[in-house]
């Protein structure tokens, strides 16, 4: 039987609340359940981060699709990567989960805070913590620092990754075959990735080639 999931409430009990969304596959589990609990969300989607264009273009377009396909407003932030290079001077080898990482939470969260205040959000979260390869306190503490600009915002920490919601992130990503990006989103990030499977014995990593796939069982004999 299908796990049992509790309904999601905001904090302070806000029936609105700004989703900052890294990519489709992530935000998908949170998108349907706000959705389906009554939450009014809206996707802001702002990550200078992801290189290259490409892969930037790929991942945006794969979050609108689904955000429409919901009926869920799409707020398509500006890509200002050289912002974002200009941050991340001196932290090019810095490891994942590190400083670097630290500033492009900071970076992402401190535009989403603003949109927030400038919008009449006073909640806003993210997909980012989702993400098993992510640390979640990591990610929490941005959020906080970044709200604590604006008087009445709040950063929604909540554990997305509870009562299944990890699982449910990747049964949503094979049944709506969402592009399935094989590194965290920066241009280290890939290096490093690819740094690892050469080492390994693996192809570099092809840009738009591979997407989840829902499993087909066979007919019964």
């Amino acid at each position: 039987m299908p796990q049992e999931i509790d309904p999601l409430i905001p904090p302070n009990g806000d029936e609105k609340v700004l989703l900052h969304s890294c990519c489709a596959p992530c935000a998908g589990d949170l998108m349907e359940r706000m959705k389906n609990d009554g939450i009014d969300l809206t996707i802001f989607f702002y990550n200078p981060n992801i290189h290259p264009k490409k892969e930037y273009e790929i991942r945006k377009n794969e979050n609108k699709r689904f955000a429409d396909e919901l009926g869920v407003p799409f707020v398509d932030a500006d890509y200002d990567v050289q912002n974002w290079f200009k941050r991340a001077k001196g932290m090019e080898f810095e490891p994942e989960r590190g400083i670097r990482c630290t500033m492009c939470f900071d970076m992402r969260f401190e535009r989403t805070a603003l949109h927030a205040w400038e919008n009449g959000f006073s909640t806003f979260t993210s997909s980012l913590g989702i993400s098993r390869w992510k640390n979640m306190e990591q990610i929490n503490d941005c959020g906080v620092r970044a709200a604590g600009h604006y008087d009445g915002l709040t950063y929604w920490t909540y554990n997305w990754r509870k009562g299944g919601g990890a699982n449910r992130m990747y049964e949503i990503a094979k049944r709506e075959n969402f592009y399935q990006q094989e590194y965290c989103g920066c241009i280290f990030s890939l290096r490093d990735t690819n740094d690892w499977r050469e080492k390994n014995g693996r192809d570099a990593i092809e840009i738009g080639e591979k997407f989840y796939e829902e499993k087909i069982r066979p007919p019964a004999a």
